[in-house]
């Protein structure tokens, strides 16, 4: 028999028509009660601490403690990409006000559904208005305006909306806005305090500036990933597997340049914010490509080429310094598993040994696989790997994890989605949760800054209509009056 709280969920999913698939209840199982974990606390020995940690920590508690960025005012503006978007959502998560502009028609963001399926439009349950799940997921916590600045109204209204900002996002391709004379150069003469935040893909200057096609600047996340080798490093080698398959780069299913970008754009105008209000500084502009942030965090691939010019090749799930610490396949998907000190790597050879002697003789006994460095060569990658994996295929993933697990070695499975929104810890905590919205009860995940003793982020709403708060904003940062702010939207200009 569901419970009441699932048939609540699934009525009111019909009811404003979300889509025309029967909406899953969750959670299909209950999370974990106190008494279940609190078992766990005491096995570990640290009952009192876990308590303290609950008590304080907990995600439900969010909504009663202080906003980090209160009174913080943002300016978002830019079309088609995630990144300023992510950028502006995690000011808004903090506690800033954050307003977004979209021109008249919307963002076109708005229209991307998986597989241009309509069915899987989200659909407000007031307004009627459909959305795609990718810009409501993006705009949390985000006031939702319409203006066209190509037009000299539209300049104008959006030089007042400036002026008093802490922080303009700006994610139009180089140099437009300044073209149009709001700018940066423009409009630090009105508002020296704000922080400028461009944000795009190549940056605004050097060769490769204007490389893309004009369409290409609006959305191009992918040619970032392409040209800092995040793309060629994804994937697994040709001599790794059968001849004549695989081998090829795989490019990121998620927007992950575009999201690092928002990361980094986040971050360095907090540190401008700080210089500016406690080291005595002005506001500034700081640039953040899509492409030179992902360079960041491309590990040790680039000092590697400086070093000897090795190219770093493919190796799928297997990392070239450790063995083994890679995902492995097993009987009913995948197990990662890490072996990366001498200890581990031997207990995960003691683990095979039980149900396959044949690891003891073939790898115990080799000379090579005797030190860590040693083991790391190709050839020995390879045999582990083979090894593990022969063990594996007739072991589906609780079995390996709790084999492994009795003997002390990090071991964990690879989880598909619905695992994931399942899985008892991130229920527990929760990592994953019904959220209420204009488009009925979404499943979201939580944000990571969610677990804060004092001021913690906090999602209050997600995603709004086209203009939908266009009288509300422009009467408050612009003094303009609601028959004006009429007036403008009948000239197409709001």
């Amino acid at each position: 028999m569901p419970e009441k709280r699932d048939i609540e969920i699934n009525s009111r999913a019909d009811t404003i028509g979300l889509m025309d698939l029967d909406v899953r209840p969750y959670p299909v199982t209950p999370p974990p009660s106190y008494e279940e974990v609190k078992s766990t606390y005491e096995r570990r020995k640290a009952l009192e601490f876990c308590d303290w940690a609950e008590d304080n920590l907990r995600f439900e508690k969010r909504y009663e403690k202080d906003e980090t960025l209160t009174g913080l005012t943002v300016l978002d503006i830019g079309l088609w990409r995630l990144g300023h978007k992510f950028c502006a959502s995690l000011f808004g998560e903090a506690g800033a006000e954050v307003v977004s502009i979209e021109p008249p028609a919307g963002d076109p963001l708005r229209k991307l559904t998986p597989f241009g399926r309509e069915e899987y439009f989200l659909q407000n349950k007031e307004s009627g208005e459909k959305c795609g799940m990718e810009f409501v997921n993006e705009t949390v916590n985000t006031y939702c305006v319409t203006l066209d600045v190509e037009t000299a109204e539209g300049r104008e209204i959006y030089k007042k909306m400036a002026a008093n900002v802490d922080v303009l996002i700006d994610g139009m391709p180089p140099g437009y806005m300044d073209d149009l004379g709001i700018g940066y150069r423009q409009l630090k003469e009105l508002n020296p305090r704000m922080v400028y935040v461009w944000m795009g893909m190549m940056g605004q200057w050097g060769p490769w500036k204007d490389k893309q096609s004009k369409f290409g600047q609006w959305m191009m996340e992918p040619f970032a990933s392409a040209a800092n080798s995040w793309i060629h490093n994804t994937g697994l080698a040709q001599d790794l597997l059968p001849r004549g398959k695989g081998g090829d780069p795989t490019r990121p299913a998620i927007w992950l340049a575009d999201y690092v970008a928002g990361a980094q754009g986040f971050l360095n105008a907090l540190a401008a914010l700080y210089w500016r209000d406690e080291q005595g500084g002005t506001g500034q502009m700081i640039e953040v490509s899509g492409a030179e942030a992902l360079l960041d965090i491309l590990d040790f691939d680039i000092t590697w080429y400086g070093f000897n010019s090795s190219i770093k090749s493919r190796t799928g799930g297997w990392d070239a310094c450790l063995n083994q610490y890679a995902w492995n396949p097993c009987k009913d998907g995948y197990m990662m598993i890490g072996g990366q000190t001498d200890k581990l790597w031997y207990n995960i050879g003691f683990c095979l040994e039980r149900d396959d002697p044949q690891f003891g003789r073939l790898i115990h006994e080799d000379p090579l696989l005797k030190e860590m460095a040693a083991r790391n060569a190709l050839h020995a990658l390879i045999k582990t790997y083979t090894l593990t994996a022969r063990w594996l295929r007739d072991t589906n993933r609780v079995e390996a994890e709790t084999k492994l697990l009795e003997y002390q070695v990090a071991a964990g499975p690879v989880l598909y989605i619905d695992e994931v929104c399942e899985f008892p810890h991130f229920k527990y905590r929760p990592w994953v949760y019904v959220h209420e919205t204009d488009y009925g009860p979404l499943l979201i995940a939580s944000s990571p800054a969610s677990y804060q003793l004092r001021a913690p982020f906090r999602c209050k709403w997600m995603g709004r209509d086209i203009g939908y708060d266009n009288y509300e904003i422009y009467l408050r940062w612009t003094g303009m009056t609601q028959s004006a702010v009429t007036a403008m939207k009948q000239k197409g200009v709001i």
